[in-house]
């Protein structure tokens, strides 16, 4: 059964503007440990993997973690287990060649018709398979007088209708910030969409607020958040509100998820969380094989298994709530459909 904080709890949480959430994630492993009741062997907050991507996670997102469950599939995935030291063949810091699609700082063009704006590097929580997590971001921002050479870029191609925000996650961006993009991007006539990459709403849902919905309803732009969640357990009632006012707005709200060993690679957990993500209005969209970036080899599924799931998870959904099974391979020109 899932953790609920205690009324004085989740009424200060609520209260909290969420930015004073982000500001305070949790950052380290005994910390983690201590306010979970656990014990569990993990590399040390010294260690070399942990000063370049440290433990963070949010105080809404700890609040759905279960006490005294090491195993936890939501703990599983913010974990710095000590499996993340050894070496794989085949598992490296650049898994998916993006230096090669980097062709000016802050931009990433993979496919044709959209790219990828680096709009930060912070993110709420770090999940420990991120495949952006050797990233180079100090090389992709230099703030907004150097995004107006991404935007020359961007306004240079015509055939660029799409514009995706990702990072890091975009929604730890103020307000402020999103709006000067918005407004910047408005006057490239080419450009229709505007998609977000983010797992704010599940990670910090107060992050969902009035003001930031109707910057996004009063802009042209068709608007597509693609949330990130892998387990049911993610999704609560205040995660359900975030997601009604995003819709309410006109957003278009999808999923992708990651296939990941022990947390959500069976078929009776991936068919409650496409329910589930339906019943808080998002639509199940990719279940991305897991790319291998160096520390994650231990969350790995390979592909025989993961096709068997997806046969077996066809027969029990209907069509509209089946994700599809994808991996994304350097130099291709979209994702490989694995089914």
């Amino acid at each position: 059964m899932r953790i609920k904080p205690s009324i004085e709890h989740a009424a200060h949480i609520d209260s909290l503007p969420w930015q004073e959430i982000l500001a305070n994630t949790v950052r380290d492993t005994e910390s983690l440990c201590q306010l979970l009741e656990i014990d569990r062997h993990s590399l040390p907050d010294n260690h070399p993997l942990l000063q370049q991507f440290p433990v963070r996670v949010p105080s809404p997102y700890l609040d759905r973690i279960r006490k005294g469950d090491p195993g936890d599939p939501l703990l599983l995935q913010v974990f710095p287990d000590a499996a993340e030291a050894a070496e794989v063949p085949g598992y490296v810091a650049d898994p998916l060649l993006e230096s090669e699609s980097n062709p000016i700082p802050g931009i990433l063009h993979k496919y044709e018709g959209r790219v990828l704006l680096v709009a930060t590097s912070s993110c709420a929580i770090h999940c420990r398979y991120c495949f952006r997590r050797h990233f180079p971001y100090s090389d992709n921002h230099s703030g907004k007088q150097g995004w107006k050479e991404s935007l020359e870029y961007i306004r240079a191609d015509s055939s660029i209708r799409e514009i995706i925000f990702s990072g890091g996650d975009p929604l730890t961006l103020p307000d402020s910030y999103l709006a000067w993009f918005l407004d910047e991007l408005d006057s490239i006539r080419h450009v229709i969409r505007i998609r977000f990459h983010t797992r704010l709403p599940i990670m910090i849902p107060q992050r969902i607020t009035t003001a930031l919905c109707k910057l996004l309803a009063n802009s042209r732009f068709q608007t597509i958040l693609v949330i990130h969640s892998n387990h049911a357990q993610e999704l609560d009632e205040e995660v359900d509100m975030a997601c009604r006012k995003l819709k309410s707005s006109g957003v278009t709200l999808l999923n992708q998820s990651v296939l990941l060993r022990g947390i959500n690679d069976n078929v009776p957990v991936l068919a409650e969380l496409s329910e589930r993500l339906f019943s808080a209005g998002i639509l199940p969209y990719y279940l991305h094989l897991m790319d291998p970036v160096f520390g994650a080899a231990h969350f790995n599924v390979d592909t025989t298994e993961a096709t068997k799931l997806m046969g077996k998870l066809q027969s029990v959904l209907p069509g509209y709530l089946v994700p599809k099974l994808v991996r994304e391979e350097p130099g291709q020109p979209s994702k490989t459909s694995m089914l």
